[in-house]
């Protein structure tokens, strides 16, 4: 750093009473020490002039009186003169010569001062004609001259100091009386800065420096009132958000609700729809007939599909799914889709390949199972040809799970939007049947599952060649146990046998009650109904003992619901907790068993409306009782 930015950096360092203390002092300094030198000057030259002075005089008079002691060469008298002479103030030394410079008579008081050199006069000594009779030498100290000097020096640095010392007191006070309020008022503009309360200073005179303070106060004034208003209206626009999140979060509810009980009401005349197609196609020979059947059992499961992605999407939004993460084994998943979507992948002329995996993961399994069907599904469905392939491969503490298509790919616009609520790209081929698509819900609940699991989607496309969604899910640990998830298969190739069963139908839509009556007959079951508790209760005295199995809605009229009823034929029929005289089955429209907590309790077997004929059919032969 050079000498000039040292000394920039150093005055920046001061404060304002150190600089006006500099300012104060050293003018009055450099004036102290101008007027010292000055002085010291002229006192020098007085004190010479003086002591030159003195000398010349002393000097003369000395040689006027030696005229006749060195006329008649009386040594005596000069000596006694001498003597008298080096008795005056300032006389070092005395000495009389001769004409030809021989010393006489020579007298001195003291040894001479190295350091203050005498001042040497000398006098001719003449007579009364003007003969040189000699000459007269004299010496006048200047210690005292030098002593006077250093007294001087000494008065004028004592008042030096003095004038400096009050020029400091002086300018110490005022710096005091300027940079008090100056500090005040910088204290006050900092906690203006930090503070939201009303800040002020005192006025402390009309200078300039009142001025400022005047300005500040009603600057500190009109903030204060300022962030008054600002609070007032935060406050009332944060009511306002309180408010209307209320009622956003109350119509969220209401949605949910809503669309739990469209889903439910919807379901049952969907359920019925199902139950009789499979009554209808089990009696049918005619093919043309049996495609028609086909196609209304296509259509239900379509609708199906749509109904449960919209509760699905509106319990996600309301938060009324939660994870239940447990260990299994990776496979049994990838098996349940395999059975749900390959025979679709067939029919549209597609390979789906499913790769075995010996992974074992913790997550929640229906979660899983519901994003790679969503996947799956949407990749046959943008897939003109080739196939869908699923596979799973570990990545350090994770099962990597990759869907991969050869379907029509997404570009750049197209993939910012795939994981949007009702986005559904080009649907491609204009020949190909495009109704599976749904709502264009698919996606957007697999990012909302994904992110419940905290398994984040990864997506990779290329236009025209297809494309690849990721996810990473945590491996089980080394030691874990895996309970079986595996659900009854739904495509057996030779069905159960069910005939001979005695079953009761409680269900309180006349439609499911005749559909599922008719549809188990045709199996061979002998089948009663009921609409009600009491209508329950008085076909059970049709039987001489109790039924294989009892199939009821869990939801009846006037708030019964089929717990009740079964608890009451358990009453009846003399059921205990060690000893059921009956098989139980629950059906209902609810979405996950989560909701059904008193359901879970009892430990009753429950399938999910709608139900397949296949996996009905499944349910009853591994479920139900036989009589002796």
């Amino acid at each position: 750093m050079s000498k000039r930015g040292w000394l920039n950096a150093l005055w920046r360092r001061t404060s304002l009473s150190q600089r006006l203390l500099l300012l104060a002092l050293i003018p009055t300094a450099l004036t102290a020490l101008l007027l010292m030198a000055l002085m010291t000057q002229r006192q020098l030259r007085t004190i010479a002039e003086l002591t030159q002075s003195t000398a010349e005089s002393i000097a003369t008079q000395t040689a006027e009186i030696a005229v006749e002691p060195m006329a008649v060469n009386d040594r005596r008298e000069l000596e006694r003169i001498a003597r008298a002479v080096l008795h005056l103030p300032h006389v070092a030394r005395v000495a009389f010569m001769l004409p030809n410079g021989e010393i006489v008579m020579a007298r001195q008081q003291a040894p001479m001062d190295p350091h203050a050199p005498p001042l040497r006069v000398e006098r001719p000594i003449t007579d009364e004609a003007g003969h040189v009779l000699g000459a007269l030498q004299l010496d006048i100290g200047q210690r005292t001259a030098t002593a006077r000097q250093r007294a001087g020096l000494r008065i004028a640095l004592i008042w030096l100091g003095v004038a400096l010392l009050l020029a400091a007191l002086v300018s110490w006070r005022v710096a005091r009386w300027i940079g008090r309020p100056l500090r005040k008022l910088a204290h006050a503009v900092n906690e203006f800065g930090h503070s939201d309360r009303n800040v002020t200073v005192a006025i402390t005179d009309d200078t300039e420096i009142g001025d400022l303070q005047r300005a500040f106060n009603a600057a500190a004034v009109s903030r204060h009132e300022m962030l008054l208003e600002q609070e007032r209206r935060i406050e009332a626009a944060t009511t306002e958000l309180a408010h209307k999140n209320a009622e956003l979060e109350a119509a969220n509810v209401a949605k949910a609700r809503f669309l739990a009980a469209a889903t439910h009401d919807l379901r049952q005349p969907l359920y019925a729809l199902t139950l009789i197609s499979s009554s209808l196609a089990t009696d049918e020979t005619d093919p043309s007939q049996r495609e028609r059947i086909a196609r209304i059992q296509e259509c239900t499961r379509s609708l199906d599909g749509l109904f449960s992605e919209l509760l699905d999407l509106s319990r996600l939004e309301t938060g009324g799914m939660q994870p239940d993460r447990k260990n299994f084994h990776l496979d049994e998943v990838f098996k349940r889709v395999s059975d749900s979507f390959r025979m679709i992948a067939e029919r549209n002329e597609l390979r789906l390949i499913v790769r075995k995996t010996d992974l074992a993961v913790c997550t929640d399994a229906t979660m899983l199972t519901r994003i790679l069907s969503n996947l799956v599904s949407n990749a046959i469905n943008y897939t003109e040809r080739g196939g869908v392939l699923v596979a799973a491969r570990r990545r350090g503490t994770f099962a990597r799970i990759d869907v991969w298509d050869t379907g029509i790919g997404m570009d750049d616009s197209v993939r910012q939007h795939a994981f949007d609520e009702f986005f559904r790209a080009d649907p491609g081929e204009p020949h190909r049947d495009h109704s599976g698509r749904g709502f264009g819900l698919g996606l957007s609940t697999v990012r909302k599952l994904a992110d419940l699991l905290e398994t984040p989607i990864r997506l990779k496309s290329v236009p025209g060649r297809g494309s690849v969604f990721s996810l990473n899910v945590p491996l089980a640990a080394g030691d874990a146990v895996f309970p079986s998830t595996h659900t009854p298969e739904s495509g057996l190739q030779t069905p159960p046998e069910v005939s001979g069963l005695r079953v009761l139908v409680v269900d309180d839509d006349v439609r499911i009650r005749s559909a599922i009556a008719a549809l188990l007959t045709n199996w061979g079951c002998d089948v009663r109904t009921a609409e009600n508790l009491e209508q329950c209760l008085h076909t059970a005295t049709d039987w001489d003992s109790p039924p294989d199995l009892v199939i009821s809605d869990l939801r009846l009229r006037d708030g019964i619901s089929g717990l009740d009823v079964l608890h009451a034929l358990g009453r009846h029929y003399g059921s205990t907790p060690e000893r059921t005289a009956f098989a139980s089955l629950l059906i209902t429209g609810e979405a996950r068993a989560e909701q059904l907590p008193e359901v879970v309790a009892a430990r009753v077997r429950v399938l999910y409306k709608p139900v397949a004929p296949v996996q009905l059919r499944e349910v009853i032969a591994r479920t139900a009782v036989r009589g002796p």
